[in-house]
């Protein structure tokens, strides 16, 4: 007998657990019921309200407190509508609708009713097309709409990328996802948490299209499916998954089953995999069931983990992974095991919890990535095709440039601050940050200024860059407004800083001055300001924890996580600071271990929060770090997060802590830090990607200093010649017709030379690391040739654009790339595509070479050019 099913081919079992996680969720939510669930009053069709049911099951609770109801019917009532009106609705199962189209979550960005918008945009233009090619014309829209640029790890929502017309590669792909999704067609935004070969991570998109998933690179359009410049370096991944707000049971391998969410790993797809299966027991060889078992790789000088799971009752846990290496820790009750494996000796890892105490001293090891691997050839595309293809490239940045000359420029902004008596500069500098939202901000500061003077300017001086872009004028009001009546005798500094700023780590900034003020009694407000700790403890006792999703951590705004009384750790912890700052109280997360911190007489006091017990806050040390030798050719200068961590043993477990990526004023001063047990981290990372990495050991005892010399292993680089590059090719130089021979632009010194492609990623990369190199260049003097060809060449792409470059940086077109090396046009470099660089000795002999996507290369064509200077040897020699 065939079991029926019902809406959405549900069948009865999963409809019944769809209802109890709803009914959770409304008890989760009960202090915001009304604004959550009244829409279930309304008229719903059964889909309509399987659909929000289904939603509101697997919701994070930070949704919960963020948002209404209303938004979320909006959002179900318009995909259901699309789904009857695309030519492809009803060849999508229900399944995949459910996971991969319905939902309105990507990422972590802020949640608008966006679907409609996307939809209008995209629906005549993808109406009469196959379902493959409406994913490549989709990404030709997102091309249109944005392009690739570094930025923090706040994830902006779709329609403030669109507004910034730029976003780093979690927001090109929450864009692209969201737009498949508004036309019907299942999408997932897919990553790898971090590379095993470079430092650092990336993220793209998959979509379905009848019967079969394929990847694009957002915001980065191929002529054909499963196509771009990730693919190389993802056939040495480690891990490539995906997060899924359900109970989802494949048919992909699932590498975590949660409550709440689904993480699945898609590696297979790309890259040869094993599943490594860890036994974990403990002292007397018996099994431990639920203990924490740490799948690590070196990246960004820690030891980060893209996979936590826990034991069986057999104490087994399983994940699949790539050919490299990991670290594998096992935790559990504040005890642990760990082992180093090389995935290619075997599947099966014996791993015993028999640590309590840390070792002492240090330990050197090496971590060797997935070895450089050739991918399928592809029949090469006609000519016409690729033509097409280019034109609708040039097209796209064309339409987006176009776009941002609408942004008000440097002389509409000095005429701003002229007539409000600003700073033309600064106010320059803010209206240039905020882009497609600059008449937004202009309208703020033309309508505070004459009140508040400077104020509104040093408002949005004090935030994110991005914030200028997705911040609007009421949000604006309400924090100068509700900050300035706040001031006291507090000096500038720590006012600006820690009162008037209303950012305070990765939240959406909403209006919640005037909330909070209105929220207490003047007595208790007065009882708030002469001891904030009682703040502290209100919410302690009035608010609950809950943890669903490690990447929303933090992410809840302080209005919704006070009305649901409710939220993550660090979620509270924002309220706590928002609340202070509200309330004229300086507050803050600490900068290394983001717990919440309030002024009281000149410093920073913590307060305990998240239903820590008083007895828990640790008094400080210092750690003080010095040099053990001067940076050389072989031994880097120290920069946090590029070389270097310091990590804190916490029950187990090391956590990494918080400081500026590529800090290197690392030794002038030392670093306040909790009493503990610690690990300093050091490694250097070889050509290949291998790194040879050192851990350090130490403690630090409360009241006391403790000096620990930052050291790191030996790492030779070889140069080898590899070949001559042709002195007689010539290249036209932007502000001429003159062609000069590459001989007449290298210098006695040797020089850098690079192939690009500048709407790329890769070389975005690139130029920018040139950038953060800016002085030790210069003082090499050697020039660096960044050579683009007519068919890379687009209109977007200006030069000039890019002012914080070396000055012995020079920009030149090339007719052809007939002047490459041959070898370039051989596996891997020809798969790993753009940039090709080379540094060249004055001889312009080859002696060093690197293809593609690979974070750090800036670094290494420095190393190697330093190694090779006239100038650098007569310096060592006196």
């Amino acid at each position: 007998m065939t079991q029926q099913t019902t809406v959405f081919s549900l069948d009865q079992d999963q409809l019944e657990r769809i209802e109890r996680k709803f009914q959770e969720k409304q008890q989760l939510a009960a202090a915001r019921a009304n604004e959550l669930f009244n829409i279930f009053q309304m008229k719903l069709t059964e889909e309509e309200a399987w659909a929000l049911k289904y939603l509101f099951a697997y919701m994070p609770v930070n949704d919960l407190a963020d948002y209404d109801g209303a938004l979320f019917l909006s959002h179900v009532r318009r995909t259901l509508a699309i789904r009857r009106k695309v030519p492809w609705g009803d060849r999508v199962p229900d399944h995949l609708f459910l996971h991969f189209v319905l939902p309105y979550r990507v990422n972590t960005e802020n949640i608008e009713d966006s679907r409609g918008i996307l939809y209008s945009a995209l629906a005549d233009r993808t109406a009469s097309l196959s379902m493959a090619e409406a994913i490549l014309e989709t990404n030709y829209w997102c091309h249109e709409k944005a392009n690739y640029i570094g930025s923090d790890l706040r994830t902006v929502s779709p329609l403030t990328m669109i507004r910034n017309a730029r976003g780093r590669c979690g927001e090109e792909s929450t864009l692209a996802v969201a737009a498949l999704r508004s036309i019907g067609i299942p999408a997932r935004q897919v990553y790898t948490p971090r590379w095993a070969h470079c430092d650092d991570n990336h993220a793209w998109v998959e979509a379905w299209a009848d019967g079969s998933w394929h990847y694009i690179g957002a915001c980065e359009p191929e002529a054909r499916l499963d196509q771009g410049w990730f693919s190389p370096p993802a056939r040495r991944a480690m891990l490539i998954n995906t997060r899924i707000f359900a109970d989802y049971p494949g048919p992909e391998d699932i590498t975590l089953s949660d409550e709440w969410f689904t993480e699945i790993n898609l590696l297979e797809g790309y890259a040869p995999t094993r599943t490594i299966n860890v036994h974990v027991t403990d002292g007397q060889g018996l099994p431990v069931r639920d203990a924490y078992v740490y799948f690590e790789l070196y990246n960004m000088a820690e030891f980060y983990p893209i996979a936590v799971l826990r034991t069986n009752e057999q104490g087994e846990a399983s994940f699949k992974t790539g050919f490299g290496e990991l670290m594998i820790r096992a935790v559990k009750d504040g005890s642990w095991g760990e082992k180093k494996i090389a995935v290619s000796d075997g599947n099966r890892i014996e791993l015993v919890i028999n640590e309590t105490m840390q070792q002492i001293g240090s330990v050197d090891l090496d971590m060797v990535p997935p070895p450089e691997r050739g991918g399928e050839s592809a029949d090469p595309l006609p000519d016409d095709a690729i033509q097409r293809h280019n034109l609708r490239l040039d097209e796209g940045t064309r339409l987006r440039g176009s776009y941002e000359r609408s942004f008000l420029n440097e002389e509409q902004a000095r005429e701003l601050a002229e007539e409000e008596g600003l700073p033309s500069e600064r106010v320059w500098e803010v209206l240039r940050k905020a882009r497609g939202n600059s008449r937004v901000i202009a309208a703020f500061l033309r309508k505070q200024a004459a009140d508040y003077g400077e104020w509104p300017l040093r408002l949005l001086e004090s935030l994110n860059e991005k914030d200028l872009v997705d911040t609007f004028g009421p949000t604006l009001d309400d924090h100068l407004i509700g900050s300035l009546t706040q001031r006291g005798e507090l000096s500038e500094d720590i006012f600006v800083s820690y009162v008037l700023c209303p950012r305070v780590l990765y939240e959406m900034i909403v209006p919640y001055r005037r909330f909070f003020q209105d929220c207490f009694t003047e007595e208790e407000i007065r009882l708030f300001r002469e001891n904030p700790a009682e703040l502290a403890r209100s919410l302690e006792a009035g608010w609950g924890i809950w943890e669903d999703l490690p990447n929303l951590k933090g992410k809840g705004n302080p209005v919704g996580t006070f009305e649901l009384k409710l939220g993550d750790r660090v979620s509270i912890a924002i309220l706590f600071v928002a609340i202070c700052r509200s309330l004229g109280i300086p507050a803050r997360l600490h900068p290394s271990e983001q717990k919440p911190q309030y002024m009281a007489n000149g410093s920073w006091q913590d307060a305990p929060l998240a239903n820590e017990d008083s007895s828990s806050i640790k008094a400080n040390g210092s750690l003080q770090l010095i040099r053990n030798s001067e940076p050389n050719d072989d031994m880097p200068a120290a920069a946090y997060s590029e070389n270097f961590t310091i990590a804190r043993l916490e029950n187990g477990k090391y956590k990494t802590l918080v400081y500026p990526h590529g800090k290197t004023d690392v030794y002038e001063e030392a670093f306040e830090v909790e009493e503990g047990a610690y690990r300093l981290t050091s490694g250097i990372r070889l050509k290949d990607g291998t790194v040879h990495a050192r851990f350090t050991y130490f403690s630090v005892q409360a009241g006391e200093e403790t000096v620990i010399p930052l050291t790191f292993r030996e790492a030779k680089l070889e140069m080898p010649l590899l070949g001559t590059m042709n002195q007689s090719e010539a290249f036209r130089l932007l502000e001429g017709t003159i062609d000069k021979p590459l001989r007449e632009f290298i210098g006695t010194n040797g020089a850098i030379v690079a192939w690009l492609e500048p709407e790329r990623e890769p070389t975005k990369h690139l130029i920018r690391e040139i950038g953060e190199l800016i002085e030790p260049l210069e003082e090499l003097g050697a020039p660096i040739i960044l050579i683009v060809g007519n068919s890379e060449w687009t209109a977007s792409f200006d030069p000039d654009s890019y002012k914080s470059l070396p000055s012995c940086v020079q920009f030149v077109r090339a007719s052809s790339y007939a002047s490459l090396p041959d070898f370039i046009s051989q596996p891997p470099a020809s798969e790993a595509g753009f940039p090709h660089l080379f540094v060249l000795d004055s001889q312009a002999q080859i002696r060093y070479t690197a293809s593609g996507y690979k974070i750090g290369i800036g670094k290494e064509a420095l190393r190697a050019l330093t190694s090779l200077s006239p100038i650098r040897s007569k310096r060592s020699d006196t």
